[in-house]
């Protein structure tokens, strides 16, 4: 029986392991947002952001949309009160400008990651993250995941 018990807890652990968003979560909505966009347009895609819809905005996994050119938060899904906002060069918990570090990826090579610290909407703890952004255009799409 207590075998049994051990397997059943170390399978739990497994599947609560496995829920967690991965890297390549990450990229794969950031290029299916960047899809979407393609097909529909960007102001299309800003509504569905809006919106919340569950196609980009899985629990601490989100997409958000920046202006590369101004640096304004055009679209975000947890935190729409920074929408409308030039946010590039506060920095993070560790003082980090990592926004202008999105900006400065994004218009060099359209792509990347960028590693700050962030408040994990799952938890309401500031923690580690990782974004993988990903220009689209005049718009960068940021999807990223916390570090454990």
């Amino acid at each position: 029986m207590k075998t049994l018990v051990s397997i059943v807890l170390a399978g739990l652990a497994l599947s609560a392991q496995a829920a967690e968003p991965t890297e390549k979560d990450a990229i794969a909505m950031a290029e299916k947002g960047a899809a979407f966009i393609k097909a529909n347009g960007q102001d299309a895609f800003l509504k569905k952001i809006a919106a919340k819809d569950p196609d980009y905005l899985q629990g601490s996994l989100y997409v958000d949309v920046r202006d590369i050119k101004t640096g304004i938060v055009l679209a975000h899904p947890v935190n729409p009160s920074i929408v409308g906002k030039d946010l590039t060069d506060i920095p993070d918990a560790s003082g980090k400008k990592y926004r202008r570090e999105i900006i400065d990826l994004a218009a060099k090579k359209g792509h990347g990651w960028v590693d700050y610290q962030y408040k994990n909407p799952t938890t309401g703890k500031i923690e580690p993250k990782t974004t993988y952004i990903l220009r689209v255009g005049d718009v960068v799409l940021e999807a990223g995941i916390y570090k454990k």
